[in-house]
């Protein structure tokens, strides 16, 4: 497939085309620094978990508005009877103000022999 020069400064995909062409660009990107937590609210256990003595960790794709609020939450992994508490805790959590929105990973852990 022939692809002009033109085509390529039109695409709205330009890395995608130059790397298809074989070209390199000294590109980096830096890793988001994590925004501060101002607030936590710790998960309430669920009975039926604590009852079952089920425990780990639940990892959640949290969605931060850049005044601090946390606008979603996404469960990357975990145990399904603990994801929906820690879902509705850190959806309650507040971080510092940003100058945009961002996403950070955090670890909810659940641990029956503490809580």
């Amino acid at each position: 497939m022939e692809v002009s020069l033109a085509s390529l400064l039109r695409s709205s995909r330009p890395l995608l085309l130059a790397g298809a062409l074989g070209l390199s660009a000294g590109i980096s990107f830096a890793a988001p620094t994590p925004r501060a937590t101002v607030s936590r609210v710790s998960p309430a256990y669920p009975e039926l978990a604590r009852r079952m003595h089920v425990s780990g960790k639940v990892m959640l794709l949290v969605t931060i508005q850049a005044d601090g609020k946390v606008s979603g939450t996404k469960v990357e992994s975990g145990h399904a009877l603990l994801a929906p508490a820690a879902q509705d805790a850190v959806s309650r959590w507040r971080f510092a103000p940003g100058p945009e929105a961002s996403e950070s990973e955090i670890d909810v852990n659940f641990n029956t022999d503490g809580q």
